[in-house]
């Protein structure tokens, strides 16, 4: 079976966890990891309302891509998905899932937390956290390289 990455990115809402699960599924697979990021309701003693998100969807699809390469490149996966929500985001729902599939659970786990965090650090998606007193806006795009 050829390996298969899947880069998402969309105001509507993200497929479920299982389905995302199924799309990384592989029968020479014997770990799936997934990572889901949600609205929580509290950010340094803040009280949350809700996140939104914008991105520059083609870059953040290319540097997703160039993500996925070079985990393929540290580890041995078959399958990677990743699907991120713009938008509205209320407390409580997601807005990020990374899944990854391998023959080994460390090859897979070790590749999904890279996956998130240099999608948090790289990507050009912002986030602006909306509290009850005001609200602020946080860009992603730290370690960018002229994408």
């Amino acid at each position: 079976m050829t390996c298969r990455d899947i880069v998402e990115i969309s105001a509507d809402g993200l497929p479920t966890l299982d389905y995302i699960s199924g799309l990384v599924q592989d029968d020479e697979a014997g770990a799936i990891t997934t990572f889901s990021g949600t609205t929580r309701n509290t950010f340094e003693d803040k009280a949350v309302i809700e996140l939104e998100y914008e991105a520059y969807i083609p870059m953040a699809k290319k540097l997703l891509t160039e993500l996925i390469k070079e985990a393929r490149v540290k580890w041995d996966l078959k399958h990677i998905a990743i699907y991120h929500r713009t938008g509205i985001v209320p407390v409580g729902k997601v807005s990020v899932v990374v899944a990854t599939s391998s023959k080994h659970r460390a090859d897979s786990m070790d590749a999904a937390r890279y996956l998130i965090d240099e999608l948090k650090y790289r990507c050009p998606i912002w986030k602006r956290e909306v509290y009850e007193d005001g609200s602020e806006w946080k860009g992603a795009c730290h370690g960018c390289k002229n994408h």
